[in-house]
């Protein structure tokens, strides 16, 4: 009997020692799997989503890799002001190579705005441009308003070269921003505004490495632009909508700020 007993201790022992063993390996065996949960919770929080006022992240650009690269601004997506009632049905984005150069415009809209009320004000331009002139999205890659906030215009993605609607005859390898107001002759631009402007201006043309300051060869791709389609016309990489288009736009005021801001966005550069 006390033979029996020592064998049926030591087949007990033998027995919890199998399974701590196969535990360890079950629980070592499933650690991939934990971690490729975790992944899924963290990748699930950095997908792009409307955000919070006042939390708009970084948008999702290679860090600064070069001596000209300027860091990414904040920039509001298109879904914090465009909403599913108000969406176009569009095509699919087109798109260049490089953004060579930055066209500065004004929406020709009032000044006096409370910047909370900007996503309205934007959906009603994008409005305008789609239904009464029937265009198939925001002819704007850009637009900042009088508090210094940068939004997402046309759809295609904001660290690509997409070709907008906002520049007639030099619409391709440019990006269009809108100063949301009018900016006529002795109209104040807000501080904020120009920063902003600079520090986007910077870090657009920075992804090509071109210097704000500087110019660049472009062609017009249209008749009913300042030149004739074919054209080849030098123009400042940093320029106004009326180098390329008969307007005033983007208003004496604004156009008057132009050096201050190629230099700010070249200072950004690290120029």
């Amino acid at each position: 009997m006390r033979v029996f007993r020592k064998a049926r201790g030591a087949w007990t022992r033998l027995a919890r020692w199998v399974w701590a063993r196969r535990a360890a390996v079950v629980v070592l065996g499933c650690v991939p799997g934990l971690l490729a949960v975790l992944a899924l919770v963290v990748c699930a929080e950095g997908v792009d989503r409307p955000v919070a006022p006042g939390r708009e992240r970084p948008v999702a650009a290679p860090l600064p890799a070069g001596p000209h690269r300027a860091a990414p601004p904040v920039i509001v997506p298109r879904s914090r002001w465009l909403d599913a009632g108000s969406m176009h049905t569009q095509p699919p984005a087109r798109y260049d190579d490089h953004v060579v150069a930055v066209f500065v415009h004004h929406t020709d809209s009032p000044n006096a705005y409370e910047c909370a009320d900007v996503p309205r004000i934007i959906r009603s331009l994008y409005a305008g441009q789609t239904g009464v002139r029937r265009w198939d999205d925001i002819g704007y890659n850009f637009l900042v308003d009088r508090c210094g906030t940068i939004y997402e215009g046309r759809a295609g993605g904001v660290d690509r070269a997409v070709t907008g609607a906002h520049t007639q005859g030099f619409n391709h390898g440019t990006a269009g921003i809108a100063a949301i107001g009018t900016f006529g002759a002795g109209t104040p631009v807000p501080w904020a505004m120009t920063e902003a402007i600079a520090a986007l201006a910077a870090w657009k043309l920075g992804l090509s490495d071109v210097d704000p300051r500087a110019t660049v060869r472009l062609v017009s791709s249209n008749d009913l632009s300042r030149y004739t389609a074919g054209t080849s016309v030098v123009l400042p990489t940093l320029v106004g909508h009326d180098a390329g288009f008969m307007t005033n736009c983007p208003g004496a005021a604004l156009t008057s700020q132009l050096p201050g801001i190629r230099a700010r966005a070249a200072h950004l550069q690290g120029r």
